[in-house]
């Protein structure tokens, strides 16, 4: 990726504080993606990695600081202005998150039914749907169940319905937990694929060494609430640190 210097951010998180009671998760984090970007945020289990995801996009309110989406700082908006915000990005949940009673083709309607308003889409539904499933390759699928779908396919259904939206950020938080080695390499694959097909920014939480290796132009460290370190996956796998080290043993 080309030097950021100058370039506007997509994304900007500054000094975001998360308490639950007395307990601090985040102490002042900050993270900023520009466009294009895959930027991995790699953390312990419990180091705030998902809270922080799920403040970036109003699922839960941070207790103090900025998020800042294409220049509107989501801590102000209201439910609303929130939902239209959120058409222009996709989350990937972890686990997947599909509707088990609802077909493929039902996961897909949801989120179209929900911003049908919103869309400036000339396609129909079904075209969309359609479209959403070839770039994942699970056109086959679409009258199935969950409960019908390998872990593999679950994750790049759940992927097609991020992507229904046409959304210009993805979120991906642990997109290859639970998945064999050659599942979570083709994921990962699928994930580049979409980068290149839809020039989206991605922000992908991860504790998957190999996937950030893969995947990243940049990492971040989330470290005792903050960010502790940045760069290149070759810079912070050469790290002396102690604190930096022991994510790349």
């Amino acid at each position: 990726m080309e030097t950021t210097t100058n370039i506007t951010p997509v994304l900007e998180i500054k000094d975001l504080h998360k308490n639950f009671g007395d307990h601090q998760v985040l102490k002042g984090f900050n993270l900023t993606l520009y466009p294009g970007e895959n930027l991995v945020v790699m953390g312990k289990s419990g180091s705030g990695k998902s809270v922080m995801i799920k403040c970036l996009v109003g699922l839960m309110k941070a207790s103090s600081g900025s998020i800042q989406i294409r220049d509107k700082d989501i801590t102000a908006l209201g439910q609303t202005e929130l939902d239209f915000l959120r058409t222009e990005i996709g989350f990937l949940f972890q686990g997947s998150a599909l509707y088990d009673s609802m077909t493929v083709r039902e996961n897909l309607e949801f989120p179209l039914r929900r911003h049908r308003d919103k869309l400036r889409f000339r396609e129909s539904t079904q075209n969309l749907i359609h479209e959403a499933l070839e770039n994942v390759g699970l056109l086959d699928a679409i009258d199935l169940m969950p409960a019908e779908l390998s872990g593999g396919m679950k994750r790049r259904v759940a992927l097609a319905r991020a992507l229904i939206l046409k959304p210009s950020i993805m979120l991906y938080d642990e997109p290859t937990t639970g998945l064999d080695p050659i599942t979570a390499k083709e994921i990962i694959q699928l994930m580049r694929s979409i980068q290149d097909t839809y020039g989206t920014s991605s922000l992908i939480i991860t504790h998957d060494v190999d996937c950030a290796r893969v995947i990243s132009n940049r990492i971040i460290l989330l470290v005792d609430g903050i960010n502790y370190a940045e760069g290149t996956y070759a810079e912070l796998s050469s790290s002396k640190d102690p604190k930096i080290k022991m994510f790349f043993k």
